[in-house]
């Protein structure tokens, strides 16, 4: 028989503690691995109880549990991606009660099938699927497998953060959400993508990029509803804008990208496209400039890319080539990429006794 465990959430469920422990990155990490096995899963429960909301954890595989979660806290919303031995969470009433932060989890499944019940329905997710729990209703989640970790990923999303109503969200509770294609893609890739790359992100942006996954999750529901006309205008084109932003950032590399690219694969004009950044002060070139610029930046401060010639940086995002890059990046950070390579390794550098290599001015 599985060992069950509850836990108390007794912290304010946006003041979570362990996103008050740390750190120069905004991406906090926590495991089992330091925690005896005995107290593994009860540890587990503890921080599930302060990520996810409390419920009563039972597993097969108690006396070898592992747990592993990457959390993100963007303001509002917050994302977690959690790997984890396969286990069944129950949500009562009395956890309900406990602390409820009355919003809705939106999980991606990664592997290993899910069962998922609530408002008495039922369905069976597979891999690359979606579910949707209600945090103010009992449910019941079960993660199946045998030995393989299982790995989802969450967002949380306050009640009054979506443009539908509750009776909507309803109809969507524990469904099969496919998430392959269009809006689907798009919020998974957020997902996948978000806590990868984060850490690189000054904090003034998490809040943007919080809004981006609420309006990318509010088009993705609102599909599965066929309401998306019933969503208010301002609605769709923050919807819009995410998807562009989207687009950018998975096009940098490619030197082409320009408005012209990005107005025909959302299907709009060129001059709707740049109207919708006139409201950002920054034109489309100038938002495309600097996010390669901030990659280039964060590329070059990196120490295990320390050996990678410095223009092939800035061609890999996008510049045609060094030179162009060169003055780019002078132009935005008033020093040259190499300066600016130095300077950021020159800790690394003086720890190991290597020196970074040399590349163009």
């Amino acid at each position: 028989m599985a060992d069950s465990v509850d836990a108390v959430c007794d912290h304010p469920y946006r003041s979570s503690w362990i996103h008050r422990t740390v750190r120069p990155s905004p991406v906090v990490s926590l495991s089992t691995d330091a925690i005896p096995r005995k107290d593994r899963l009860e540890w587990w429960a503890h921080i599930a109880a302060h990520e996810v909301v409390p419920t009563a954890l039972s597993s097969e595989h108690a006396d070898d549990f592992h747990g592993r979660v990457r959390s993100i806290d963007l303001s509002r919303v917050r994302v977690g991606d959690f790997t984890m031995s396969p286990l069944e969470g129950r949500r009562t009433p009395a956890h309900i009660s406990r602390h409820d932060p009355e919003g809705y989890e939106l999980f991606l499944v990664h592997n290993n099938a899910n069962r998922l019940r609530q408002h008495g329905k039922e369905s069976l997710l597979q891999t690359g699927d979606m579910g949707l729990f209600d945090t103010s209703s009992p449910y019941v989640t079960e993660f199946l497998g045998t030995d393989r970790p299982t790995r989802v990923t969450l967002l949380f999303l306050p009640r009054d953060a979506l443009p539908l109503t509750r009776g909507q969200m309803e109809r969507l509770l524990a469904t099969r959400l496919r998430a392959a294609t269009g809006s689907g893609a798009m919020l998974a890739r957020y997902l996948t993508g978000l806590l990868e790359h984060a850490s690189g992100c000054h904090p003034a942006e998490l809040p943007r990029l919080g809004t981006i996954g609420v309006d990318l999750a509010a088009a993705f529901l609102s599909g599965r509803l066929d309401a998306g006309r019933q969503l208010p205008a301002e609605s769709r084109q923050r919807i819009l804008a995410a998807r562009i932003d989207a687009f950018i950032d998975q096009h940098l590399g490619d030197p082409d990208l320009g408005p012209s690219s990005i107005a025909a694969h959302h299907h709009i004009s060129v001059r709707t496209l740049h109207a919708l950044f006139e409201q950002r002060h920054e034109t489309v070139s100038a938002t495309i400039r600097r996010r390669r610029l901030e990659r280039c930046h964060a590329d070059l401060a990196d120490p295990r890319l320390r050996d990678d010639p410095i223009g092939e940086i800035g061609m890999r995002w996008g510049f045609r080539n060094g030179a162009e890059f060169s003055r780019a990046f002078r132009t935005a950070y008033d020093l040259s990429p190499r300066d600016h390579r130095r300077r950021s390794l020159a800790g690394h550098d003086d720890r190991d006794g290597t020196h970074p290599p040399a590349g163009i001015a």
